[in-house]
């Protein structure tokens, strides 16, 4: 047993070295753009490796399957998106306003959207193996999103007749299809403006005045 502690003890200080972290930064990035070029069931592994300048035994050393490494491309995403509108979701007028500057993150990452948005929909399929982790992320996002809105409400910040889960199954699904619309003719919408305008007249719409 103790062998096996400090195995794993050894096993985390290389997972946490610098190198590895960068390594593990570059298999995602090209995890990413062949995910968003050929979808999840389509992208090699191998040609991944390649793209992040490793053979695939030492991608296999940092993602020892394609349902790890998709994973955590998918928590890379969110990662990435989380600190625009705080984790505790407790300022609701933040969470909406931070909500802009995800899209304005997104606009500037359009493979990463693109892969994020493929895999979204190819998650409806059975048995695909993201599924449990798209419908975690959309019950959790919802249950944050409704705790932002009811803590606005009994603070007197918000009308006392609005629905928090309708307005976050908006928020959600407009985010969701202005996405996909912004995707198919970057040259024609303009996410941020768009969006950015239907968030200011939710909260003129719903905000206590």
């Amino acid at each position: 047993m103790d062998d096996e502690r400090k195995a794993g003890v050894a096993l985390g200080k290389k997972r946490k070295s610098p190198k590895g972290a960068i390594r593990r930064q570059a298999i995602l990035a090209a995890a990413m753009q062949h995910f968003a070029r050929d979808g999840y069931q389509n992208a090699s592994f191998a040609a991944v490796a390649a793209d992040a300048g490793l053979s695939l035994p030492g991608l296999l050393h940092y993602f020892p399957t394609k349902v790890d490494l998709l994973l955590a491309v998918l928590e890379k995403r969110d990662l990435e998106s989380a600190s625009s509108v705080g984790t505790k979701y407790d300022d609701w007028r933040k969470v909406l306003l931070g909500l802009t500057d995800v899209a304005r993150s997104n606009q500037a990452i359009p493979n990463v959207v693109q892969a994020f948005a493929v895999l979204n929909a190819e998650s409806l399929t059975k048995d695909h193996p993201a599924s449990t982790w798209f419908a975690l992320r959309v019950s959790h996002l919802t249950k944050n999103l409704v705790f932002s809105l009811q803590k606005g409400i009994s603070e007197g910040e918000i009308k006392p007749d609005i629905d928090p889960s309708s307005i976050a199954a908006e928020l959600i699904g407009m985010m969701d299809g202005l996405q996909m619309l912004w995707l198919r003719s970057p040259e024609e919408i303009d996410m941020v403006k768009i969006f950015s305008s239907y968030i200011n007249r939710l909260i003129e719409t719903i905000e206590l005045r």
